[in-house]
Parts: structure tokens; C-alpha cells; sequence
């Protein structure tokens, strides 16, 4: 069971890093003119964690929202079967969405704060 756990976290993360990437691909001369305006790496940096954090998150209440709503349909179906989920796999799941986010969300801003501003800004 943990190992199907893992493989589904690791996908989850792996689209997190491919949403980020295309949208550090999509932004290069949005990135490149901020960079040309005095923008630093550190700031751009930290907007695509940012991003990246609120996109799992995004994610993770949605996923929330959807497992409860499962859960009210098994009550409602077996009124017998106590389909509550434990507040404290709530929290750990919010959590676990929101570090896997970030952390797959380091390349992709990685990547953004080293772009050229001037090869950026040819390339439009």
C-alpha cells in the first residue's frame, strides 16, 4: 500500500514540475523583462514557488473537498458504516501536498531565475 502511495506522489509531483516547466517556457519574456527591470533570481524564484505552493494546494482542497463529498456519499448510501475521515490524515495530506509541491517546484524556478533577460526578450 505504501509503495502505490509513493508512485502516486511521485507522479503528482512530476506534474506539478511539468505544469511549472511549461509555464517557465510560456513566461520567458515576462521573466526576461522583469530581470531587465531589476528584478533579482531570488525574487523570481521565489514567485514560481510560490506558485507552485498555491497550485498544490489548489490541488490538495480540491482532492479535500472531493473526499468529502465521497464520504457523504457512503453515509448517505450506508447510514450504518462510519465513513468519517480522521482529522489528523487531513492535515498530513494538506502538508504532504504542499511540501511535494514546492519541492518539485525547485527546477522549474531554478530554471527561471537563471534565464538571460536579453536572450529572453530576443527570442519574443
Amino acid at each position: 500500500m505504501a509503495g502505490i502511495a509513493a508512485i502516486s506522489l511521485a507522479v503528482a509531483g512530476i506534474l506539478v514540475m511539468n505544469v511549472m516547466l511549461v509555464s517557465v517556457t510560456q513566461r520567458r519574456a515576462e521573466i526576461g523583462l522583469m530581470k531587465a527591470l531589476g528584478g533579482s533570481g531570488a525574487t523570481i524564484r521565489l514567485l514560481f514557488l510560490v506558485e507552485a505552493a498555491l497550485l498544490s494546494i489548489a490541488g490538495a482542497l480540491g482532492g479535500y473537498a472531493l473526499g468529502h463529498l465521497g464520504a457523504w456519499v457512503i453515509r448517505y448510501l450506508y447510514p450504518t458504516l462510519p465513513a468519517y475521515p480522521p482529522d489528523w490524515a487531513v492535515l498530513a495530506a494538506l502538508g504532504t501536498a504542499l511540501v511535494t509541491g514546492v519541492l518539485f517546484g525547485v527546477m522549474p524556478a531554478r530554471r527561471a531565475a537563471a534565464l538571460d533577460p536579453v536572450l529572453a526578450l530576443a527570442r519574443r
